[in-house]
């Protein structure tokens, strides 16, 4: 026969329960990295590869 718990022996369930669901919520929304916003790979968002880098004589200016 099941015995009655105490309501605070229930309470403490219910919050364990509420806390590991939180805490799984947020890791799994942390899981995969978001979308770049341009087409642009991530890592030439993230190191300007796409930039020119050709090398330039002494006094020639750009732009």
């Amino acid at each position: 026969m099941l015995q009655r718990t105490r309501p605070t022996e229930r309470y403490a369930r219910g919050l364990a329960a509420a806390v590991v669901a939180a805490t799984s919520l947020i890791l799994a929304s942390n899981a995969c990295p978001a979308r770049a916003v341009d087409d642009r790979p991530a890592h030439d968002v993230q190191t300007g590869a796409d930039q020119d880098t050709t090398p330039r004589a002494p006094g020639h200016h750009t732009g």
